[in-house]
């Protein structure tokens, strides 16, 4: 059974993560230009604080000696605390007139990932880039791209996993994490297309994996979250949820076993959102699956 967080309500709710040592649930409304945190113990009435932001963000994720690393719509930014202030870390490399970053975090070993988004839709230029802290000089390195809507991006053991989302296509890349190196892509699962009188089961949106490798991934329109086996891609489980657009899954909790999953309401048609009353807010359960 779902329980919707009541003060989580965003436009667009994107990169959700859990901060074990906070015991917070972190989020964005990228629509709304907002970071969100929850304070105090989880639950349906649990405290929402929001930081507002003066671009939309994409993503983002914990800082090791504390604050939060973010991609604006400019760049990559560091904040030292909650609400202070952003130090540019990188530039952007695309035109912020038209493009900004979206779904990206941190890999095991500690760089940040940020894909990019074609706003208008006129072309394949999104791309998927990378930005170690530690490097001297540190710049935002292109590895991916041939995309409209960077998403869906997960880190399994000699895989790394992206979606472009209009494509309908999850793609995996042979990953060599301590050099750093993409592979080929195959199409690794491949969703169909909306076809007007056809059922639809929406588009690979967020993903996150488990602790055994699986492939959890927020099916956008398709009022879903589906559980892929991390080897073929094939559906384990596909858990029904009451909203139409979720967007991005994550585990959190005490002990990672409770899956959070953001959600968007943004451009819905009205008669869908008076059916959905949750549209937009964090949705929580308690599932088998530990993060």
């Amino acid at each position: 059974m779902w329980t919707a967080l009541t003060d989580s309500l965003c436009d667009l709710g994107e990169s959700p993560f859990w901060h074990p040592q906070e015991r917070s649930l972190y989020w964005l409304d990228i629509a709304g230009c907002q970071v969100l945190r929850t304070r105090g113990p989880i639950g349906a009435g649990v405290q929402v604080e929001r930081w507002p932001l003066p671009l939309a963000p994409g993503c983002m994720a914990p800082a090791r000696r504390g604050g939060l690393v973010i991609a604006l719509r400019d760049g990559i930014y560091r904040a030292h605390a909650w609400g202070g202030p952003l130090a540019r870390m990188a530039a952007a490399a695309h035109d912020g007139a038209t493009m900004r970053f979206n779904d990206g975090k941190c890999d095991p070993l500690g760089r940040f990932w940020a894909g990019s988004i074609n706003e208008a839709k006129t072309g394949r230029n999104a791309a998927l880039y990378c930005l170690d802290p530690r490097a001297a000089g540190a710049v935002l390195e292109p590895k991916a791209g041939d995309a409209m809507t960077a998403n869906g991006l997960a880190f399994g053991a000699g895989t790394l996993y992206w979606t472009d989302t209009p494509s309908h296509t999850i793609r995996a890349y042979p990953w060599e994490p301590e050099a750093n190196r993409l592979g080929p892509p195959r199409a690794w699962r491949r969703f169909d297309a909306k076809q007007e009188g056809a059922p639809y089961g929406g588009r690979p949106d967020g993903a996150t994996l488990d602790a055994q490798g699986r492939y959890w991934v927020a099916m956008y329109e398709g009022a879903q979250v589906l559980c892929l086996d991390g080897a073929g891609g094939g559906t384990l489980a596909a858990l029904s949820v009451p909203v139409q657009c979720p967007t991005m899954p994550c585990f959190g909790g005490d002990d990672l076993r409770t899956l959070f999953v953001t959600s968007a309401c943004k451009g819905r048609p009205a008669d869908e959102l008076a059916r959905q009353p949750d549209a937009g807010r964090v949705l929580m359960q308690r599932v088998e699956a530990a993060g």
